[in-house]
């Protein structure tokens, strides 16, 4: 457990962003062959003693030393252009998504220029501001209309700084008649957050989550679920998790423990594939590799997903994800409480989200029998188009979303029907989302 927190650590150190005025500055000066063979020399070295599959480490090895000798890299002098051809022929042989190498000279300066007391508590500091900004990856938290919970998360923070704004979230989401977990800008983080937020989820006898191999230290580690959270779990909420091509690593890692699980339902894209983790080390003074120095291993399944992906039960395009999700949701409350209270409740959000999805279209002969008052209530049409207004006041656009209701632009609360009788209009119908109605017959 520790050791996978120190491994994420490293990637967290890692991928900060240079802060201005430090002393070091960004060193653009071209390669030489003397560096790239120090280059390949160092990063061969830091492979073959940490990358998880020793075997693959030193054909990676192997591999960059003989495309050195045969001059593959003579004709580079951009030291960007160098690390980037240096990732792909790594990843060329190991398939590995999580390897890469960086021109970074001005972090290398940074994390070097960390020696005494307080330049470990300034540096620890930016790190912190950094994640406050990005609200340590909760992006936004809400209630969607149905008491549909909805989370987008961008990425897994150290619960030693992010816990406090995870545990908010989770306890204003405790509420919801089901929740929506958006992964599809969430590109990782760490194991620790993903055991706070998976305990949610679960009642409190702890529940094996993942297994970890480290090959550094030749050791293994687990992840379970904690037997004691702040707040209020919800075990029983219907969960939903939305994927895309781009959610990578430990949010891969959350979607493939729920799967297998069987507390969670994947709707979107195939993840990216990276089920490694490790961290950044230090190559030269100019350049960075990131090594994965372990493997999940699902104590279901008994692997992972690197370099396939997890595997969404429902498939649709990202875009498509939180509509299709959010539809499902509601239409499975519908089936669970076929009471007629709670069948307007979540019937009413359903309407919305399927018209946006499948929009209806009425002709305009049909538009224009629907012109004329009713009580207080006036519809009248401007180029093709109908409008609601009452006693004189804002006049609102309408979306049919049926041969004879219509919804407002801009007033979520409130819909209309037109009422028949022999196939004439007689009156119009006022729908609201508590449930009330009421009725003006046409003048």
């Amino acid at each position: 457990m520790h050791r996978t927190k120190t491994i994420y650590l490293l990637f967290f150190l890692s991928s900060l962003i240079a802060i201005p005025g430090i002393k070091g500055q960004e060193n653009l000066e071209p390669l030489n062959q003397a560096e790239i063979s120090t280059v390949i020399d160092s990063i061969s070295n830091k492979l073959t003693e940490n990358y998880v599959f020793p075997k693959i480490a030193l054909a990676m090895s192997n591999s960059i030393q003989k495309k050195f000798k045969d001059g593959a890299y003579k004709d580079l002098n951009d030291p960007e252009i160098f690390a980037n051809i240096l990732t792909e022929d790594l990843r060329d042989i190991s398939k590995d998504k999580h390897l890469r190498v960086t021109f970074t000279p001005r972090r290398i300066t940074e994390m070097q220029q960390v020696t005494t007391t307080e330049d470990s508590l300034a540096y620890l500091k930016r790190r912190i501001a950094r994640m406050e900004r990005n609200n340590f990856g909760f992006k936004e938290v809400k209630i969607l209309s149905g008491n549909i919970g909805y989370l987008d998360l961008r990425g897994f923070s150290d619960v030693e700084y992010g816990g406090e704004t995870a545990v908010a979230a989770m306890n204003f989401l405790s509420n919801a008649d089901a929740i929506i977990i958006d992964l599809r800008n969430n590109g990782g983080g760490s194991p620790a957050m993903i055991q706070l937020i998976s305990s949610y989820f679960f009642e409190s006898d702890p529940v094996h989550l993942n297994n970890f191999y480290w090959r550094p230290t030749d050791s293994n580690s687990q992840t379970w679920t904690l037997p004691h959270v702040s707040g209020t779990r919800s075990p029983d909420t219907p969960l939903y998790i939305l994927t895309s091509s781009g959610t990578f690593s430990a949010a891969e890692e959350f979607s493939y423990n729920l799967k297998n699980l069987e507390r969670a339902t994947l709707i979107g894209e195939t993840t990216g594939g990276g089920a490694h983790p490790g961290g950044s080390l230090i190559a030269t003074e100019r350049f960075m590799v990131w090594v994965p120095t372990g493997r999940a291993i699902n104590p279901i399944t008994n692997t992972n997903w690197e370099g396939t992906g997890v595997t969404p039960h429902i498939k649709t395009s990202a875009r498509k994800a939180l509509d299709k999700a959010y539809t499902i949701a509601l239409e499975k409350l519908i089936s669970q409480n076929p009471n007629e209270e709670s069948l307007s409740y979540y019937e009413w959000p359903l309407t919305a989200i399927k018209l946006k999805t499948n929009p209806i279209t009425l002709s305009k002969k049909s538009l224009e029998a629907f012109v004329g008052s009713y009580g207080p209530r006036r519809i009248s049409m401007t180029d093709g188009k109908l409008y609601y207004q009452r006693d004189g006041g804002s006049k609102y656009a309408l979306y049919p979303y049926s041969e004879n209701a219509f919804m407002l632009d801009g007033m979520d609360s409130f819909r209309i029907r037109f009422l028949f009788e022999d196939e004439k209009i007689i009156a119009l119908e006022g729908l609201y989302s508590s449930g009330r109605r009421d009725k003006n017959l046409r003048d």
